[in-house]
């Protein structure tokens, strides 16, 4: 197989390279539009057919690259069903799979901190996007946020078993991976929480609004065409 974890020290966003290393066939999660020429030396550098531009959810704090990304190499457009985004190619329901070449990427409907959260199974690991980051979760303050809806989604992440990797949508520690067990038991916001106690968690953060929003959500719109 081939992987690849890339960073965009702005937004402390992580995007994912994937690909079968005997067909070439590939899938990239969560670009970022001001990483293009980054994102496209890197998949020409190996070779790789991009088949998918995944988007885990409706950014607000980065603009997309998977418009761009289509526009140049023809991958296919692929976000959450409950985004309807009319710029998706394809609006992925809970539990469908993407083929790239002899490799399989599952869609596991996580909303919480949006509506059209969707993380994503591959092998051994998970692609948690903003819905479980290591030690720390999506926010649920704005754009269809609820608290309740994000505690039973990683609830379905935690089902998984404890050795399962976990690769979240950003971190801002400079940490590039953790694991359900590891998650499980040691992030603040869950570990020992039910329901009702990771609610008053949620409800009870005070966060700063996004610094990005105002560009990011109208431009991820148009999956990043339109800025």
């Amino acid at each position: 197989m081939i992987f690849r974890q890339l960073f965009d020290d702005d937004s402390s966003t992580y995007t994912y390279l994937l690909a079968d290393a005997l067909t070439r066939e590939g899938v990239v999660i969560d670009p970022v539009k001001e990483q293009h020429e980054r994102d496209l030396s890197v998949i020409r550098e190996l070779g790789i057919n991009l088949k998918y531009t995944i988007d885990t959810h409706v950014h607000a704090d980065h603009v997309t690259g998977s418009g761009p990304l289509r526009e140049v190499l023809g991958a296919k457009v692929v976000t959450g069903a409950a985004t309807g985004l009319d710029c998706s190619d394809v609006l992925i329901p809970d539990g469908q799979p993407l083929t790239f070449g002899n490799e399989v990427l599952t869609a596991i409907a996580t909303p919480g901190h949006t509506d059209g959260c969707t993380s994503y199974r591959w092998r051994d690991r998970l692609f948690t996007g903003d819905t479980l980051l290591i030690n720390a979760c999506g926010r649920t303050d704005f754009q269809q946020g609820d608290a309740g809806r994000l505690y039973d989604s990683i609830q379905r992440l935690f089902a998984h078993p404890d050795e399962t990797l976990v690769f979240p949508g950003h971190d801002y520690e400079g940490r590039r991976v953790s694991s359900i067990g590891q998650e499980k038991a040691l992030n603040p916001r869950l570990a020992g929480k039910d329901r009702q106690a990771f609610i008053d968690i949620m409800n009870g953060l005070d966060l700063p609004y996004p610094r990005h929003i105002d560009r990011a959500l109208p431009a991820n719109q148009t999956c990043g065409l339109a800025v």
